[in-house]
């Protein structure tokens, strides 16, 4: 029987087969236990992001990405290298909410048909 976790990382596994939407939304990062602070995401997809952290962040350590006009997502850092973090949402985003962030922000307009 496949559990909730399996089929997340099934589904993120698959999420990165197909081109990460590069686009600019202004955001803030909170690392666990840190204060916030103003980031740029420049990648998106259902499953995760990368985003402009001038602090270090650590592999594993939990985080919350503020989008405008969305509640806070919890994600958890995969990797970060010269102030650029990659971070995985706990919960995958809603394609719905995933294309509307798209037509906003994406530079080609392009979102899923």
């Amino acid at each position: 029987m496949q559990t909730e976790h399996d089929r997340y990382t099934l589904a993120a596994q698959e999420d990165r087969c197909s081109p990460r939407t590069k686009l600019t939304i202004p955001a803030t990062l909170r690392a666990s236990g840190g204060r916030a602070f103003q980031s740029v995401v420049h990648d998106l997809s259902i499953s995760g992001f990368s985003a402009a952290s001038i602090n270090r962040m650590h592999e594993g350590q939990l985080c919350w990405l503020t989008l405008p006009g969305l509640e806070s997502l919890q994600c958890e850092v995969v990797w970060w290298e010269n102030c650029v973090v990659g971070c995985a949402f706990n919960e995958l985003l809603s394609p719905i909410v995933h294309d509307n962030i798209l037509q906003r922000y994406s530079e080609t307009g392009a979102y899923r048909r």
